[in-house]
């Protein structure tokens, strides 16, 4: 059999490479190239994970905890605790004032900016990347409370590091898994001192199954929120867009109306407690917006012709 990891890796082979925007001392590059692509999955799954959060927060009767994997510069929080969006923030980062700032000047100013708002979030965060200058960013801007430097696929939880994740109630992803698999995430849930529920926002073409084993071996079960998707971006281009395309129908995933409409598409799984997940279903505690409905800029789709399906550019 496969190894995860290993299927990860060719899996992502049909995806557009971004790294170099993950290890700048700031967001302005990640916030200008993924902005470019429409990149809207904080904003989209932000409500569905106030939902989760409030329901998490009735059965514990405190302020969760929440680390959030793959935190990059920190704006699943950003989002989650102040009345912003990644729209909203890219067009900020977009000024041409912002972009003459050193690094250092604008982490002053993104402190500043962030501390002037209302915190209206429901929980706490930490976080977790293998990138050190986001991490560094994402608390020095005061996003954070903690942050954890590691990349647990190919190393151990240090002591010091398993001290921040133990308080979690929470552990959640937009879009690292695929990058990550249930080595990072087992080594996750062993050390925290409860039993988090796990959120997970998967793209359709990254199979969850061993990452469900790992979960349900620790006592958890996992609902996948049935017939909607959120959309994470548009294609990047023709290559992208026919690659992943090839990619789903290897696995046997329907991408019709869905990738096959230029749009990379995540699913909602959500892994809890089988006492939590029977006293509230996913389906009762969550209520969506999918992103469907945004107007994009002009992604590609397949439309039938004499010569069979043809690659081509759709308008907004």
């Amino acid at each position: 059999m496969l190894e995860l990891g290993t299927e990860f890796s060719r899996i992502n082979q049909a995806k557009a490479i971004f790294d170099d925007i993950y290890i700048q001392e700031d967001p302005r590059s990640y916030f200008s190239v993924l902005g470019d692509l429409d990149y809207m999955i904080p904003d989209v799954a932000e409500p569905v994970i106030r939902q989760i959060l409030s329901a998490k927060a009735s059965v514990t009767g405190t302020r969760p905890v929440v680390l959030d994997v793959g935190c990059s510069y920190g704006i699943n929080a950003a989002v989650h605790r102040f009345p912003l969006t990644f729209g909203g923030l890219r067009h900020r980062y977009a000024r041409r004032e912002m972009k003459a700032v050193c690094s250092e000047e604008l982490m002053r100013l993104d402190r500043n900016f962030y501390s002037s708002w209302p915190d209206v979030g429901l929980a706490r965060f930490i976080g977790l990347d293998i990138s050190a200058p986001a991490i560094r960013y994402a608390t020095n801007a005061g996003l954070l409370d903690q942050g954890v430097v590691a990349d647990l696929e190919n190393n151990a939880l240090s002591k010091d590091d398993a001290r921040i994740v133990r308080p979690a109630d929470v552990i959640m992803s937009t879009g690292c898994i695929g990058y990550v698999t249930e080595k990072t995430f087992g080594k996750l849930l062993d050390a925290t001192e409860k039993t988090p529920w796990v959120i997970s926002f998967v793209l359709r073409m990254f199979p969850f199954d061993e990452l469900a084993k790992t979960f349900a071996q620790r006592g958890l079960v996992t609902e996948r929120l049935a017939g909607v998707t959120f959309i994470q971006r548009r294609f990047r281009d023709a290559e992208e867009f026919e690659n992943s395309l090839a990619t789903l129908a290897k696995l046997g995933v329907d991408s019709t109306g869905l990738e096959s409409e230029g749009l990379f598409h995540a699913d909602l799984i959500l892994s809890r407690p089988e006492a939590d997940a029977r006293a509230m279903p996913l389906d009762d505690i969550v209520t969506v917006a999918s992103g469907r409905g945004r107007p994009i800029a002009p992604r590609y789709v397949h439309v039938e012709s004499g010569d069979g399906l043809q690659v081509v550019t759709l308008e907004p």
